[in-house]
């Protein structure tokens, strides 16, 4: 099989990984020394860096084949799909030569499992090691960690790698039994503390040999179970807790061709992935806990932002003086984000807040307006009822129906 044609097969089957963002990579370059290779360039598949750079990486599968039989899998054992395989230095091939082209500025590699979970990590390992030590290269790697693996590979693959990542897949260990048999959460968890321990070691050990300096990140198939948005946000902040993640990932469920029956036939709607990236920013970088958010089973709302939604249902804490919050209580007001929450209690320390200040910081003044008070502005309507700015605030256009066959069935 030519190159081009099993790079066509394993582009698209890496395409259902989402764990695949550069975030916390560290900015090194090749000006004035051996090799080449950087993650501060731009630029395939597109990842941005929480200081918005925009990575673009080569993101492809060493092999399709899969002992496993994973029934929300595309590349299952059982399923129909063409089936290719690249060879060690193949990969290493593409990714020096797309480089050179300005195509990509790293390389995320993952695969499936053929022979063993430790052959496979090998193959993982022994790419990495050609990139970094025959060719010099210096851009970014992200390497997908089996976790049945020997820990001394799963060792050796952080010594290459900027990033490793181990995907939980399903929030529940139930689900895990019903769709991926072969695979166990706690073989899954055991790799996500021997990855956690190396990244601790490194930080008591600064002069310690590298352990991949952007941590670890795993994903979460949203939709291919019945698990609600509560048990997979609950599921997010322990992992986040107990392993020190730098990301959980969230994928929306593709139905894929000929799919099994214990999988839906149609896939969740988009915007429900996209309630839960904003929900999880919010147990990141805002304070919030899952139980804030989501007191009760059920999903997040779909009309409004999980942020919204807390502020509609615990009015006692608006409208919020601005002149007089605390500054983690600012931050949850509606419209206002970290950046701009800082920028108020910077400019308080000189002079009162007033109005104007929120429009010319670009804040959603629709949405700010009922939440807050300045030295001159009291709203009016700050008695009104929650479910009256619901409907005034809801934003949710229709998705597209994809699939109205497999929904008629």
């Amino acid at each position: 099989m030519e190159l081009t044609d099993k790079l066509e097969i394993l582009a698209d089957a890496a395409k259902y990984d989402a764990s695949c963002a550069s975030s916390g990579a560290p900015k090194r370059h090749s000006i004035g020394k051996d090799g080449f290779g950087a993650t501060t360039g731009m630029g395939i598949c597109h990842s941005y860096t929480p200081d918005g750079r925009c990575v673009s990486l080569l993101k492809v599968l060493l092999t399709n084949y899969c002992l496993y039989d994973c029934q929300y899998c595309v590349n299952r054992r059982t399923s129909n799909v063409p089936r290719a395989r690249f060879t060690v230095a193949e990969v290493v091939k593409l990714t020096t030569d797309f480089y050179l082209r300005n195509y990509i500025d790293g390389l995320f590699l993952s695969s499936g499992i053929i022979q063993s979970a430790d052959y496979t990590m090998e193959q993982l390992v022994q790419v990495a090691r050609e990139l970094r030590e025959v060719h010099q290269f210096r851009g970014y790697i992200h390497l997908k960690t089996i976790p049945d693996a020997d820990p001394a590979l799963i060792a050796a693959a952080g010594r290459y790698a900027d990033r490793l990542s181990v995907n939980i897949e399903l929030p529940t260990q139930d689900s895990v039994q019903k769709l991926a048999p072969e695979k166990s959460v706690h073989t899954i968890k055991l790799a996500m503390g021997s990855i956690r321990r190396k990244l601790d070691e490194k930080a008591e050990e600064p002069k310690s040999p590298r352990f991949a300096p952007a941590g670890q990140s795993t994903q979460m198939i949203v939709g291919a179970d019945a698990s609600d948005d509560q048990q997979i946000l609950t599921t997010a902040e322990t992992l986040y807790g107990s392993y020190k993640l730098k990301r959980v990932y969230y994928s929306a469920f593709s139905p894929i061709p000929q799919s099994p029956k214990s999988v839906p036939l149609a896939p969740p709607p988009m915007l429900r992935e996209h309630r839960l990236y904003q929900a999880d920013f919010l147990l990141r970088s805002y304070g919030f806990q899952v139980n804030e958010l989501l007191p009760a089973t059920g999903n997040l709302a779909l009309d409004i932002d999980p942020k919204l939604a807390w502020a509609l249902e615990h009015r006692e804490h608006f409208p919020m003086d601005l002149n007089r919050a605390e500054p983690h209580m600012i931050a949850r007001i509606p419209g206002i984000g970290l950046r701009n929450a800082q920028r108020l209690i910077d400019l308080r320390r000189l002079r009162q807040i007033r109005y104007a200040d929120l429009s010319r910081l670009r804040c959603s003044m629709k949405k700010i307006s009922p939440f807050i008070i300045t030295a001159d502005y009291f709203p009016s309507n700050d008695a009104g009822p929650s479910e009256h700015l619901r409907r005034a605030m809801a934003d949710a256009p229709q998705q597209m129906n994809l699939w109205p066959e497999l929904q008629a069935a």
